[in-house]
């Protein structure tokens, strides 16, 4: 068995059996379901783990079980075929932070190149992004309370160039590997949170590595545990990149990524909401777009285009999600 981005699926499989306990124990005991409700759950995590005699945990940044459960039998997979380089870390204090970063992002625009922002409250992405659109910067922000489809659309843009930065907190999840994204600026960098812990901070940094010019600066006022361990680990895998390109004489460029369609037959949001409009009328019209999807999907997944087939299907889920909720009204 492979597991993919353990150091997240390995505490989700955990987690959904816990969750699901405590929902329906609740429920029992309350008299909303019967006893017989816990036994249709998830698999703990040891059932889960005696599925296999063999695993591979795959991750840039493994947790201490995982590690433990190998028996630190690692092997890295450090060197790009690219040649890319893990980013430049710079640490610069907290003071005068947003009038640093409106110079970053001048130098950016100037360079046609695209910059992440993370923060730690989804205030502070708002705030932030009306901020330095009041001074002209093109911005958009993400965060959990976005649907997935505006997200989609969000990032695409952000590559197109419709946007000079995004803001976000959570940078963590799949589909923000983009080329076009040079520079990552992470505040408060040595505030305590999971998303500052060395291993977030670590994946947060690799959001630059798409980039030849690849750069992160963090902001903050003291060099905490976490922020070392994330730049040490990084400066430690840039030595063995750069010394690997030498050996072979490799010069590293960015790579090339198609900005796929937002959606098939090039549909644009307008035209997503007119059909969204329609469906409850006409519900021929979202079945087939709802298809035509799905085959988009299967066939990036055929072709090994993982990333463009869990967009769309984050996308399929989303628009079923909004027709089901219209239909229920």
């Amino acid at each position: 068995m492979v597991i993919d981005e353990s150091h997240i699926s390995v505490p989700q499989v955990k987690g959904m059996f816990n969750t699901d306990k405590s929902r329906k124990t609740t429920l029992v005991e309350y008299g909303f379901r019967l006893p017989s409700a816990l036994e249709n759950r998830p698999l703990n995590y040891d059932e889960f783990s005696n599925k296999s005699d063999q695993v591979i945990f795959v991750s840039a940044t493994p947790n201490d079980e995982e590690i433990k459960l190998s028996n630190n039998e690692i092997i890295e997979q450090i060197v790009r075929p690219t040649g890319l380089l893990d980013p430049t870390v710079e640490i610069r204090p907290r003071l005068d932070q947003i009038n640093d970063l409106m110079n970053e992002l001048k130098k950016q625009k100037d360079k046609n190149e695209r910059t992440f922002i993370t923060v730690t409250t989804i205030k502070m992405a708002e705030d932030l992004t009306e901020y330095l659109k009041e001074r002209n910067f093109k911005c958009a922000y993400i965060h959990n309370e976005l649907k997935t489809l505006e997200r989609s659309l969000i990032l695409n843009d952000l590559r197109r160039g419709k946007y000079d930065c995004v803001v976000g907190i959570n940078l963590l999840r799949e589909g923000l590997d983009i080329p076009e994204v040079s520079l990552v600026c992470i505040f408060d960098a040595d505030k305590p949170g999971y998303f500052r812990s060395d291993k977030a901070l670590i994946q947060t940094i690799g959001r630059a590595a798409r980039n030849q010019n690849g750069r992160v600066i963090m902001y903050a006022d003291e060099m905490t545990k976490a922020m070392k361990i994330a730049v040490d680990e990084t400066n430690r895998r840039r030595k063995i990149q750069e010394k690997f390109n030498k050996d072979h004489k490799i010069t590293p460029k960015t790579i090339i990524k198609p900005i796929y369609d937002d959606l098939k037959n090039k549909a644009s949001h307008k035209q997503i909401e007119e059909v969204m409009r329609k469906t409850k009328a006409k519900g021929d019209k979202f079945i087939k777009m709802i298809e035509d999807l799905r085959n988009e999907m299967l066939e990036a997944a055929k072709n090994q285009n993982y990333e463009h087939a869990a967009s769309l299907r984050d996308l399929i889920i989303e628009l079923e999600t909004q027709q089901l909720s219209k239909t229920n009204k």
